[in-house]
């Protein structure tokens, strides 16, 4: 009897042995190192009252090196990945807080009916979105006012995401951010959903993302990221009646906020040469017993004089407690090649009184109502 059980163990042995080979034979993987580099140099009319000159990275597109890959598991199945560091190219220093895979760092798992992933994700109203930013397309700088919308390629950490597959032009997916408090499951928690339909020349997407307790590089510096002195009717930067300086109250520890919600829908439609965009966002920031709202409305085109020279250009009018700001970009790129371009962008900023103007959350505040750039950059992909 124990012969027999040896032998047949032997036997299933070797049939599983070949099966696992057989299956092994079959199974392709690949790894892809990608990256972006960007740099240039910006000047400033007015950066906390004085004219600015400077290098600057990562504007044109944020810079990036990352490796992706697959292994296919069989029948159908395969496992992905992402780790992406972002870095500034002045002087080599991390960026994303100094985080090691601060753009992208996921693993998951992918078939017929969709993606799930697990890890520090960019939320879906950046995959849905921004494409949608074409004041961004033309400047860097211009994303929207303090970056409220989450337009600007924010990430959910500790995160679990679904992503379905393209049904007919039909993609959407949803996410969950874990706060990873003992005791407490909502605090710091966040959530994303959203979807995207793409039909010929027209694109159509919508996304809603809401965070508790905003904190680490999405944490509040009302007055560094929007230009107010006062926010949720708290006092968040003073004037000196003497000097005129002025004192950003938390810029070194946070204001801390209850909730940042926004919805954002947008779309696209090419004619010919022309691509015409359009967004409309609405955020709601809670705390201090008070809710705030900030209203976004944004268009323009891009236009391809011929394929290797394109002129961006858009047009951003915003609305917060009583403020307004009014800004128009353009951006002109030319293509040396597929993977590197250069080109000029400049952004004019007009906001409403007692606001010191800043330029999507890119410089000191102006130390008025206004500012503006001009840059000159290259990029290059690989």
């Amino acid at each position: 009897m124990k012969k027999r059980n040896a032998v047949k163990l032997a036997k299933l042995a070797l049939s599983a042995s070949a099966v696992l080979a057989s299956t092994w034979s079959h199974a392709q993987s690949s790894v892809t190192l990608y990256g972006i580099i960007d740099g240039g140099i910006t000047y400033v009319n007015n950066a906390g009252g004085s004219h600015l000159a400077k290098f600057d990275d990562g504007i044109s597109y944020g810079n990036r090196i990352g490796f992706k890959g697959t292994e296919d598991l069989g029948g159908g199945l395969k496992a992905v990945f992402v780790l992406e560091s972002g870095f500034h190219l002045g002087d080599g220093t991390l960026a994303q807080g100094g985080a090691e895979f601060g753009r992208q760092a996921y693993v998951g798992l992918q078939n017929q009916w969709g993606t799930i992933s697990l890890g520090d994700q960019l939320d879906l109203t950046f995959i849905f979105m921004e494409g949608y930013n074409i004041s961004a397309f033309g400047s860097g700088y211009a994303i929207h006012q303090g970056d409220f919308d989450r337009m600007n390629g924010d990430r959910l950490p500790n995160s679990i995401k679904y992503m379905s597959p393209d049904i007919n032009g039909l993609t959407f997916g949803g996410m969950y951010s874990f706060g990873n408090v003992a005791g407490d499951f909502h605090q710091k928690s966040a959530y994303s959903f959203g979807a995207h339909y793409a039909h010929g020349n027209f694109t159509l997407g919508t996304a809603v993302t809401r965070l508790n307790d905003p904190n680490g590089i999405y944490a509040f510096d009302p007055y560094a990221m929007i230009g107010t002195k006062t926010f949720l009717g708290q006092t968040v930067a003073t004037v000196s009646a003497a000097t005129g300086a002025v004192t950003d109250l938390y810029s070194s520890t946070p204001l801390n906020v209850d909730s940042q919600m926004t919805y954002g829908v947008g779309s696209s439609y090419v004619f010919g040469n022309v691509t015409l965009m359009g967004n409309y966002t609405y955020s709601t920031i809670k705390g201090f017993g008070q809710s705030s709202h900030m209203h976004v409305v944004e268009g323009g085109a891009g236009y391809n004089f011929t394929p290797a020279l394109v002129l961006y250009g858009g047009y951003q009018f915003t609305a917060f407690e009583d403020h307004k700001w009014n800004m128009g970009s353009l951006g002109l790129h030319y293509l040396l090649s597929k993977r590197t371009d250069v080109y000029l962008s400049g952004d004019y900023l007009k906001a409403s009184s007692g606001v010191d103007a800043v330029i999507g959350y890119s410089f000191t505040p102006s130390r008025s109502t206004t500012q503006s750039d001009v840059r000159v950059g290259i990029r290059h992909s690989f």
